[in-house]
This record gives C-alpha cells, structure tokens and sequence, in this order.
C-alpha cells in the first residue's frame, strides 16, 4: 500500500488488516512517524512527540499479534492526545508557559482506555493557552496552520488533532470541547469531530471552566468515531458527572436507518450572522437528507441568544482557574486570555448565580425543543477559515477577547450538554472546508452517530485531501 493511501486508511480497516497479519504495526506505526516528522515543522500539530515510545509500543503491538495474545479493539492504531489531556510521564502544559514543565504522574481516564484498547499515542497535540479560544496558536507552542490553506486558522482548542487527522497523521484523535473545541477545528479543517452527551467520557481532572467541556473523537469518518467513542466511554468515579450507564455499541448500529426521524434545519437559530459563503453549502447539506426518506423542516428555534449568559459563565470560570497566577504569568500569556480572566472578575457571585438559573432555563427550551424534533441541523460555523493572526475575520466586528459571535452555533449545546457533531459539507470558492453541524436530544449520541453515518453516505467526504505540499 502507498504510503498516502496508508495514511489515510480508517482504522477500523487497520484493526483488520493488522489482525489479519496483513500489516504489520511497525510498519504502520514507521509510516506515521515519517510523516508526522515530514510535515509537523509546517503545520505545528504536534507539541510534545513520543514517537520512540510509539515506535516501542508497535513492537510491542506486533509481537502480541505474533504470539496470539488477546487483541484490543484499536490494536496498533495510531492517535494522539491533546495539550490539555493529563498525561503520565508525558508533558501537559495546556499551551501555556506557566505548565511548561508539567509532567504528570497520572492518565486522564481516557488515556487509559485508549491505550488498554491497543492504541498508540504519537505524543501530545497542540491547543491554544488553556484552550480558550477557536484559533490554533498559543505563548508557548507557537501558530499552527490549517492543511488546507497555509496561514489559514485550524480552529481551536483542539488544533493540532484536527490537523493530523486532516492531514493523515493517523486516524483517530482525542479532542475537547468546551464551547466547541472539537467542531469548530472540524469545520475548518475538513474532518469529523463529535462532542458527546456531557459525562459520556469521563474527563479528569474536570477542567475550572464550570462543567461544559466534553471529550470526543476526531476522526475523517463516522465509523471510526463510532469505534473511538466506545473505547473512551463509559463511568469513572474520578468524575463526579460521568454516566453510569456503559455505552451503547456504537459501530454495531452505525448502519441503522433513520428514515422517518424529524429534523429541523436552522440556518441561523433565529439570531446568528453566517457568510454566504458557508450558508450555501450548509443548505445544500440540509436539503440533501431528503434523499434518505425523512422530511426537513426549516425552523427558528426561539430560544434567543445566549450571548450574555455565555459572557459570564464562560470568562468566569476562566477567572476561576486563573485568579491566583495573572500576577506573576500575565506578560507570559496570550494577552487575550488575560482579558477574558479580567472580565470574568467583573461579574459578583450574585449574578453568577442567577446565570446559572438562566442556564437551566435555557436548556428548559432545548429540551422541549428536542421532544418535537429528533435532529437539528445548522451551520458548524459562521465563517470559513481566515487569517490564523486574527482572533476574529477581518469582515466581522472586531474585539479584544470575544470570538463567540463567528463560533455561535457551538456553546449553546455545551451550556445545555447535548452532543452534537461536525460533518464537512462542502468547500468555499476558495477551497476552504464547509462543515454542517448535527444536533440531538440529551443522551441520543447514537442518533447523532447515525445521522453523520446517513449523511456521509450520500455525501461522502473521506477521500477528499489537502494538497499538503502546498499547505
């Protein structure tokens, strides 16, 4: 097999051929590292590389396939962990000079799955400073650039995973969403990004900012999601919000219909700015589940704009785990995190509170919205990928901290939990990835699996690639 084609094969067809002995892990885990070290000077996806523990781990891996020793459901399969993920032995700095040097002495619980599954992480990808904005540069790691347009944003947090996974850096990838950090670099990027139900993987340590952030795969298709979100599912009692409840055999019934479902399409929540440019795929996108047997209904949610409410809650709880170090770290740090800190310290404990009843009523409205409609589709995002210098598209209004505006389809499903996934749609005229957003009722992370899986049939986007040599 070509080493491209290699590189882009899902790995729930590595997991065969490695079982089948038809390819050996070595030699998928050679190629990996080979291209990761080709193309990581020019993209900046990868911070921290492990990759003479990845090449120890494969060795390990085939000789468990030679001797017949039980095989994991990701055997041998390369991924990779982000910035923010804790990681034992391995360094966490969460984009930020103040973690330069953390080295913990523990896995995030879903690490340890991963691994207990067979899979092989190449090292740690890169995030912005604690993850707190939707474009991919940090202080300490420097800019990253999308692989389908060098100097073009990759999306934020989860940065560096969006970009090996579009650019063929393995398979499978662990990303974070905590208001939409696993969509939005989806969406710019050109890949499959999921954000399940809240507590569906369980994160610790469970990050300061206030019970929004969501594990998920990163992934080019559905079926590899599928198998990724199984393994890193399930309860932990380190988190005090995981599910009890194991999860459901996603690639089992990846394949079931969803004929007779009611989706709701909504091309701006009734309130939201989109450029024409992304509109119109996301349309097309929208219309084209007709073709599977369901209606679609193009809908103004009425919930309003949760805008304000995000304000508060999100820079406080960023206030939260930042009060005690903008002293000494402020001139070390990205400037616009600074600002988001001092904002969240205008808010009293008062109001903070009665956002938090906001919220609850705010999710009041999903949930009955979610008993009417099985799905709901919008535009991932508002604008394609610009400039990664800007924290914000030259044509929208400017401001020193507040992205929320362009990423405003992502946050309202972290304020409210329910899992919602990116599927790439289509391109701009200028080639720049298009991602449509699909959104279920809380816990119905299957229905979103299988609604991805239905589009990615009709609409296949997999073999679509970015010339990377020109990135």
């Amino acid at each position: 097999m070509a080493d491209d084609d290699l590189a882009y094969t899902p790995a729930t067809e590595l997991v065969e051929l490695i079982k089948a002995k038809k390819l050996s892990p070595v030699e998928l885990m050679t190629a990996t590292v080979a291209r990761a070290e080709r193309l990581n000077a020019r993209l900046n996806a990868i911070c921290t590389p492990t990759y003479d523990a990845a090449m120890d781990a494969a060795r390990r891996a085939e000789d468990d396939v030679m001797t017949g020793r039980r095989l994991g459901p990701l055997h041998g399969v390369p991924t990779s962990i982000k910035d923010l993920a804790f990681t034992r032995g391995v360094r966490t700095m969460s984009g930020s000079f103040i973690w330069k040097d953390r080295v913990p002495d523990f896995d995030a619980p879903f690490v340890e799955r991963l691994r207990d599954a067979g899979a092989i992480s190449l090292g740690k990808t890169t995030t912005p400073e604690r993850g707190w904005k939707g474009n991919g540069d940090s202080p300490v790691t420097g800019i990253s650039h999308n692989p389908w347009k060098h100097g073009t944003n990759a999306g934020g947090s989860s940065t560096g995973a969006a970009i090996c996974a579009a650019s063929g850096i393995g398979p499978i990838h662990q990303g974070s969403d905590g208001a939409g950090s696993v969509r939005m670099p989806a969406a710019f990027c050109g890949i499959y990004g999921l954000k399940p139900s809240f507590g569906r993987v369980a994160y610790h340590p469970i990050p300061t900012n206030g019970f929004v952030s969501h594990v998920g795969p990163m992934t080019r298709t559905v079926a590899d999601a599928a198998l990724m979100l199984k393994v890193m599912a399930g309860p932990d009692d380190r988190d005090i919000a995981s599910l009890e409840a194991p999860p459901e055999d996603y690639p089992a019934r990846l394949e079931e219909s969803i004929s007779g479902l009611k989706i709701a399409y909504s091309p701006d929540l009734g309130y939201l700015k989109v450029d024409a440019e992304v509109a119109e795929p996301v349309r097309k996108a929208a219309l084209a589940f007709q073709e599977l047997g369901v209606h679609v209904e193009e809908v103004d949610p009425g919930w309003g704009d949760p805008i304000e409410m995000e304000h508060c809650l999100y820079t406080a709880n960023m206030a939260g785990g930042l009060v005690d170090l903008l002293d000494q770290w402020a001139d070390k740090m990205d400037p616009g995190l600074v600002a988001v800190a001092r904002h969240g310290m205008t808010y009293s404990a008062a109001t903070y509170v009665a956002m938090q009843a906001r919220r609850m009523s705010y999710y009041d409205k999903l949930r009955e919205f979610f008993e009417r409609w099985d799905i709901l589709l919008t535009p991932a995002l508002s604008v394609a990928a610009f400039d990664n210098t800007k924290l914000i598209p030259a044509h929208w209004e400017q401001h020193p901290w507040d992205w929320f505006r362009w990423a405003g389809f992502s946050y309202p499903f972290n304020l409210t939990w329910f899992p919602a996934a990116t599927c790439p749609c289509g391109f701009t005229p200028a080639g720049l990835p298009v991602g449509l957003q699909i959104v279920a009722g809380r816990f119905r992370d299957l229905r979103v699996l299988q609604a991805s899986r239905a589009f990615e049939r009709i609409r296949p986007w997999a073999a679509a690639r970015p010339k990377l040599e020109q990135a």
